[in-house]
């Protein structure tokens, strides 16, 4: 995939409208789409995603709770699923689903990788072993 991204809109937890691609310009970008409803997600996804920060320094992973019809992320909600409190990288808000179609994403989470070009390297769905296997060696592919 070599499609270059203009710009990913969403808002931070404060409600501030952001563009993700302007924010992190430069930057190799492992988006993870995710909502707080999604087991998967919490469960595997975000400690995952949390692992390949601290793996991979070089890239910046960002989080984007994905807002549908009574499924809503709240700075409170959003926070709430970390023993800790507090986020454990950016995550921000898509409001209304759009980053989520944006990326035409097969369902929650997913995992979209972006080199420091701005172009689309990679797009995988799913939290379990085969997804998590498939993100590890595109990682490795850009990064290295």
């Amino acid at each position: 995939m070599t499609n270059t991204i203009k710009t990913i809109s969403v808002v931070d937890l404060e409600g501030l409208p952001l563009d993700l691609m302007a924010l992190y310009q430069n930057k190799v970008i492992l988006l993870i789409i995710y909502n707080n409803d999604c087991l998967g997600c919490t469960g595997r996804a975000i400690p995952l995603a949390y692992q390949f920060q601290q793996d991979y320094p070089s890239i910046q992973v960002v989080g984007i709770h994905a807002d549908f019809p009574n499924r809503e992320g709240t700075k409170a909600s959003i926070k709430s699923i970390f023993t800790s409190g507090e986020n454990p990288f950016p995550i921000y808000i898509d409001k209304n689903h759009s980053v989520f179609d944006q990326f035409k994403s097969e369902g929650t989470p997913q995992w979209v990788l972006i080199s420091e070009k701005g172009a689309l390297f990679r797009s995988i769905f799913g939290s379990q072993d085969n997804a998590q296997n498939r993100l590890f060696y595109a990682l490795e592919s850009l990064v290295n």
